[in-house]
């Protein structure tokens, strides 16, 4: 299927691996030019190139999204790579596992602008621009906890909550401008933070990795963790003007997970 999406550029934040490079290796192959945005330059730098070896049109700026000082010399640095873009792929790694009880305000002020405020200022730059080309594409890569929290990361399952409130309120706002608004909530998928909470909750309870891995999956309907080019061709769908008239959704990508 050809999504009509040559020509067209895209900014994906956590772009340099997991879910977020998928988003970009997806829309790199449908001819959109990519600007991958993340805090590693390495990691960014070998992205790049598997993207370009593959035939896309990949550029890529170190930032820490976290560090909202630094946002607006990204967005200049993201500009003069791709121009203005027209997909805004808001990605965040997601914060340290916290319980409800071990309330820390600092640590919650500081993800606060994480996964807060670093989202709506990326989209206050580039929003004037999709509603005046009369095409935009919002996607907030989010997480099942929106509708079912998930026990120890209280943090992730609140702020994204919020954040999925903010972006259909959003959607609602800039929908007769041909912006489209949506929240994809992946389940698990194999990367490198799923291996990484495997391993903690591994530390936590004494229980073998692949004890846990086998107990996840055997969860998911699907019977099996996800992978990251699954989930960016569904993002690159919602991407493209054949999703034009899907907006304000709350998406799951979960292999079946979600019971509501």
């Amino acid at each position: 299927m050809n999504l009509l999406l040559e020509n067209r550029s895209a900014l994906v934040c956590g772009g340099s691996s997991g879910l977020g490079f998928g988003v970009a290796e997806a829309l790199a192959k449908e001819g959109v030019r990519v600007c991958l945005v993340a805090r590693n330059l390495a990691k960014l730098e070998m992205a790049v190139e598997r993207i370009r070896k593959a035939g896309g049109d990949a550029q890529a700026v170190a930032v820490d999204l976290n560090d909202l000082t630094a946002l607006d010399m990204a967005i200049e640095q993201v500009v003069a790579a791709i121009g203005a873009p027209d997909i805004l792929v808001a990605n965040n790694g997601g914060p340290p596992p916290a319980d409800a009880v071990d309330f820390d305000p600092r640590q919650w002020h500081q993800q606060l602008d994480a996964m807060l405020l670093g989202t709506m200022t990326l989209t206050k730059a580039f929003l004037p621009g999709m509603r005046q080309r009369r095409f935009g594409r919002i996607l907030m890569i989010s997480s099942t906890s929106v509708v079912e929290p998930i026990p120890g990361l209280v943090l992730s399952s609140s702020l994204r909550a919020a954040l999925a409130n903010w972006a259909k309120t959003l959607s609602t706002e800039v929908a007769a401008d041909g912006v489209t608004v949506n929240t994809l909530m992946p389940g698990s998928f194999w990367t490198e933070r799923t291996e990484s909470l495997l391993f903690r909750a591994a530390e936590r309870s004494g229980t073998p990795v692949a004890t846990l891995m086998a107990e996840e999956q055997t969860a998911i309907p699907a019977g099996r963790y996800g992978s990251p080019e699954e989930f960016g061709a569904v993002a690159a769908f919602l991407a493209s003007p054949l999703a034009s008239y899907v907006t304000g959704a709350l998406i799951p990508v979960d292999g079946g997970v979600l019971k509501g």
